[in-house]
């Protein structure tokens, strides 16, 4: 059973009088384990896409199947559990508290499960570690460069253990030797931890990190390549 499933999902925007079509006739599978790209130029509907796929939009038209469950058959707490449980978002602007410490920004998605705080902190600091920032747990985010405050973003995305991890331009405000780093850090999570990746670029050196990328154009999915 694939991991992802869409058939045929279409996203359209009523613009007044106009009918903006995100996304046209959309079809595509994503194993679990896999590491996608998704690319295209602005206004292709690569990050539409993304959105639906992290059950932060819905389709207009066509299903959408999260391990063989339709999700739009799903209730608006259940979407919240699975964008919680199963789901890890990491975005261009790492979206981090600037008055709270790495360790508390990590703990932030425990709260909402009212996990115990000895259990939090001990995820949190395993989380940082992972990402390689152990000993900085107690740096503000104006105390990180903008790598390190990435790589806390990575480790709250990932501290629930979800078996998803969706990015969204994540290297867009970083430097190239960064940017390196942070797709190298991608690659083990999904090649050790065996995290499904999901990330939309707009950049071929960062996509040549993935195993596959989608194409977008218009609103439709044009090419679909693997890489050996």
């Amino acid at each position: 059973m694939n991991l992802i499933e869409v058939i045929g999902i279409s996203k359209v925007y009523n613009m007044g009088e106009v009918d903006l079509r995100a996304l046209d006739n959309v079809s595509a599978t994503v194993e679990r384990g896999d590491f996608v790209s998704i690319m295209g130029p602005s206004g292709s509907g690569k990050s539409t896409f993304m959105n639906i796929l992290g059950c932060l939009d819905s389709p207009t038209e066509g299903r959408y199947f999260l391990e063989g469950v339709d999700v739009g058959q799903l209730s608006r707490d259940q979407l919240a559990g699975i964008r919680n449980k199963k789901i890890g978002f990491v975005f261009q602007g790492f979206n981090l508290l600037s008055r709270t410490p790495a360790l508390e920004n990590v703990e932030l998605p425990m709260l909402y499960d009212g996990v115990a705080a000895n259990m939090r902190r001990e995820k949190a600091l395993a989380a940082l570690k992972i990402v390689g920032l152990e000993g900085r747990e107690h740096h503000h985010p104006n105390q990180l460069s903008g790598g390190q405050q990435q790589r806390v973003a990575i480790a709250r995305a990932i501290v629930n253990q979800a078996p998803i991890l969706m990015a969204d331009e994540p290297t867009g405000n970083l430097d190239t030797k960064t940017s390196i780093e942070i797709m190298e850090l991608f690659q083990r999570l999904n090649g050790e931890a065996g995290i499904t990746i999901i990330l939309v670029t707009h950049e071929s050196d960062i996509a040549r990190f993935s195993k596959r990328t989608l194409r977008f154009l218009d609103g439709r999915l044009v090419s679909d390549e693997v890489r050996g």
